[in-house]
């Protein structure tokens, strides 16, 4: 795969918006550029060489300070041991926040609860309920919120400020959250009947909404709107009719299909709204 890397010019306006006392210039790059450029820079030695050496022809006092700071560094850094190599623990912190650790065991706990009843309550009569389908579509959804939270991250502010805090990340979390709710979910429909389909596309359509939702007005907002509007308009009703509701049997897998590409419309034409930190809700 081909790298793209930032040309002069956007160097060049880097340089002068990281510049100490820069007034907004003219050639000030825009939100989604900044961030593109510093994400790049993290992971480009070239690119970096590129900006040390125009920073040493453009902002010479910079570059004055930055070799007098180095000058002091150097023996420190050298006389210090080298990093252990990074554990287990510590590479899952990149997809995961400690937030997300109560929520996953609850999901785990109502998961397994699901499953007893069901098992309980197992029968011939085909039309019985599964708790387990009726909770599989919204058990994500608190994951996914406490992942992008304000309220429950204690990093939050420090995680959305760094360059790589868009939608790769959003969609990283994301994706260990189901990495812990898809084989309990599986385990627990082979364990009641329950075909992988009529639970896993509802599941996956209801995660896709709650990013589409999210780019508009708030992971945590999205995730509580459908997951409220669920109790309200399925849960609750399937319980007291004593008959599991339409949209979860096989005929309704269709209809599932279709939300669930449409979310993931969503999220890929709203990208850019993860850009700017202030969308970090």
């Amino acid at each position: 795969m081909t790298v793209e890397h930032p040309s002069a010019r956007l160097l060049a306006a880097y340089l002068d918006d990281a510049a100490p006392g820069a007034a907004a210039p003219a050639a000030a790059l825009a939100a989604d550029e900044l961030w593109a450029v510093e994400a790049h820079l993290e992971t480009c030695p070239a690119c970096r060489d590129r900006l040390s050496a125009a920073v040493g022809t453009a902002q010479p006092a910079v570059a004055a300070l930055t070799a007098a700071v180095w000058s002091e560094l150097e023996p420190q850094l050298a006389a210090v041991a080298p990093a252990p190599p990074r554990r287990l623990a510590a590479r899952l912190s990149t997809w995961t926040t400690p937030a997300m650790t109560p929520w996953l065991a609850m999901v785990l706990v109502v998961t397994a609860l699901a499953l007893l009843l069901d098992r309980a309550n197992d029968g011939p009569d085909p039309d019985r309920i599964s708790l387990l389908l009726v909770l599989a579509p919204v058990l994500p959804v608190g994951g996914v919120a406490a992942a992008w939270s304000r309220g429950l991250d204690p990093a939050y502010e420090l995680t959305a400020a760094t360059p790589r805090a868009g939608l790769p990340l959003l969609l990283r979390r994301t994706a260990a959250v189901l990495a812990v709710v898809l084989p309990a979910l599986l385990l627990g429909g082979w364990a009641t009947g329950v075909t992988a389909a009529q639970w896993l596309l509802p599941c996956l359509a209801f995660t896709s909404t709650t990013l589409a939702l999210g780019a508009l007005v708030g992971v945590t907002r999205a995730a509580v709107a459908v997951a409220a509007g669920w109790l309200a308009l399925v849960v609750a009703p399937t319980l007291a009719a004593g008959r599991t509701a339409a949209v979860l049997r096989a005929d309704g897998l269709p209809v599932w299909g279709v939300v669930l590409a449409l979310g993931v419309a969503v999220v890929v034409a709203r990208r850019g709204a993860w850009t700017a930190p202030g969308e970090h809700r």
